[in-house]
């Protein structure tokens, strides 16, 4: 029998300080759900996602965390429909790193189309 919890979400500005309200929200929310190491890998993620979206997405932007079983799932809705784009960043890059870490940090990961945008959501197994 699996477990899910209803998604705790919240709407993100369209600025530089998402990311910040995005890592504040995930501590409040999940800090007490999960070990420090994987709250840690979260925020970083979430960092990550948020700062794609406000950098090529569209409002609005939202942010929602579910357990289910003992797995943290996050999603990152916006609107803008285009998939991101996972690239490899050479060592002197400043910026393009963000999907490789989802993909290499997450358990799973994924972008789903919506009618008004996408979600790039992903996994942390508990």
């Amino acid at each position: 029998m699996s477990s899910t919890s209803e998604p705790v979400a919240l709407t993100l500005p369209t600025d530089a300080h998402a990311p910040r309200r995005a890592r504040d929200f995930v501590r409040e929310v999940a800090g007490g759900t999960v070990g420090e190491d994987a709250l840690d890998r979260v925020e970083l993620l979430v960092s990550e996602v948020v700062t794609n979206a406000v950098r090529h997405g569209a409002p609005p932007i939202t942010l929602a965390l579910a357990h289910e079983d003992a797995d943290l799932v996050v999603r990152v809705t916006d609107g803008n429909p285009a998939s991101p784009v996972q690239r490899h960043a050479q060592d002197w890059d400043e910026s393009g790193r963000g999907i490789e870490l989802v993909d290499l940090l997450s358990d799973e990961w994924g972008v789903e189309p919506s009618e008004t945008g996408k979600a790039v959501w992903f996994r942390l197994e508990g």
